[in-house]
């Protein structure tokens, strides 16, 4: 059986050792693609990858167990418990965010009453509901008998909803005739293209999200399996975290084809923004799919899928990825291609942040089919054992594996 060849140390002791900012000469060495990395057959790397996914899964985990946390509870003076109310606890600057239409009421209410039982019937945060469309009197008055928490509702204008005027039809109509043509999901569906677009790099700059600086995305008809005692919001504005995921997968190489080649064009132009201790292993990896890394011109297309993100608005209001969303408008990959708002914050946050302050958690359980995350925990209750991931026919798009090898420190591992 042959095994994977990971890549040389060499190329990461930039991001380990470098003190200053890196040229573009450096980033390009740390950048790199080569499909030679690897040997074996792609079936033997699957399932490589996969052993060793549920290997770490097996590992049974609590509450990180070195860092900050923040309970929503008191002890008296005789050492008596006491719970917080809603009035009493002092919430970060959070909501939870949800981008959600009323025909959709069902399946967001069966989310809402597992985020409420599981973690927020504890701190009580508000919920954001945001959409392209006026809410029904039913559907806001619905979701507030479930939420522990205040409830806005957000219209979105269209002029940051629609496709913008820059977009040359022509090119965007063989853009998406190939797309159809290979068969991407969703392709000829402008709206999905404005969602897209929108989750990107629009949503953070909505008026009633603009009072915010932490938000949790969450999706109708998502299941939540484990019980979480901590604050979520503390634990990453107090452990120096910037963004939180559950699952990583690979993308449709089709959809971001371009997607790399404009972000190293910006990136020419302004290597001052990109962090020296970026996760550039895995945004450029090739062994298990190597495929996938050649079509999209060197970006490995592995994502944190963003149905679950926890993250810092400030992040994207900052310069950087600013910058860099205006490059992505003017390129209209958007609407050429079907570059998702999952890889435009994977490859945001993995070039413009440090990576150790992206954190997965392994102790949230988190299904949003097909795929899941079940981890080995007293305090989950899950279908399946820990480690499923998916049904077998999908194991080559799980890109955990990349993240945990190429970017997690020892100790990151031993934090659960």
């Amino acid at each position: 059986m042959g095994t994977v060849k990971q890549k040389s140390n060499k190329k990461t002791q930039l991001d380990k050792d470098h003190d200053g900012k890196l040229t573009f000469d450096e980033i390009l060495k740390v950048l790199d693609f080569d499909e030679s990395k690897y040997n074996g057959t792609s079936e033997e790397i699957i399932d490589e990858n996969m052993n060793f996914y549920r290997e770490v899964y097996s590992k049974k985990v609590t509450e990180p167990k070195f860092a900050q946390l923040t309970y929503n509870e008191v002890y008296d003076e005789t050492g008596l418990r006491r719970v917080l109310t809603k009035d009493e606890y002092p919430r970060s600057n959070a909501t939870l965010l949800t981008l959600v239409r009323n025909q959709e009421l069902k399946d967001i209410v069966h989310t809402i009453r597992q985020i409420e039982s599981t973690w927020n019937h504890n701190f009580h945060y508000p919920y954001t509901f945001i959409s392209d469309e006026e809410f029904t009197q039913e559907f806001k008055d619905t979701v507030k008998r479930h939420t522990s928490g205040d409830c806005f509702f957000e219209i979105i204008p269209q002029s940051i909803w629609s496709k913008p005027s820059n977009i040359d039809p022509e090119r965007e109509k063989l853009g998406i005739q190939k797309l159809i043509d290979n068969g991407v999901q969703y392709a000829s569906m402008e709206s999905y293209h404005n969602m897209c677009r929108f989750n990107s790099g629009w949503f953070y700059r909505l008026e009633g999200l603009k009072k915010f600086k932490w938000y949790w995305r969450f999706e109708p008809k998502t299941d939540y399996y484990c019980s979480i005692d901590y604050d979520i919001f503390k634990f990453m504005e107090d452990n120096d975290k910037t963004y939180g995921f559950t699952i990583s997968l690979y993308d449709d190489p089709l959809t971001v084809e371009t997607l790399w080649p404009v972000t190293m064009e910006f990136i020419k132009q302004n290597p001052q923004y990109v962090n020296p201790n970026g996760a550039f292993n895995w945004l450029t990896d090739s062994v298990q799919n190597p495929e996938y890394t050649r079509l999209a011109n060197g970006y490995s297309t592995c994502h944190f899928w963003s149905n679950f993100e926890i993250a810092d608005m400030d992040f994207y209001r900052g310069e950087a990825y600013s910058k860099w969303i205006d490059a992505l408008e003017e390129a209209g990959g958007f609407y050429y291609e079907r570059w998702g708002d999952a890889p435009v914050h994977s490859v945001g946050v993995a070039l413009f942040e440090d990576k150790s302050k992206i954190h997965w958690f392994r102790d949230i359980g988190y299904h949003h089919s097909p795929y899941k995350s079940i981890p080995n925990s007293d305090k989950c209750s899950a279908p399946e054992d820990s480690g499923y991931f998916a049904p077998e026919d999908v194991y080559s798009q799980n890109c955990l594996s990349n993240w945990i090898k190429y970017e997690m420190t020892y100790k990151e591992l031993q934090q659960y």
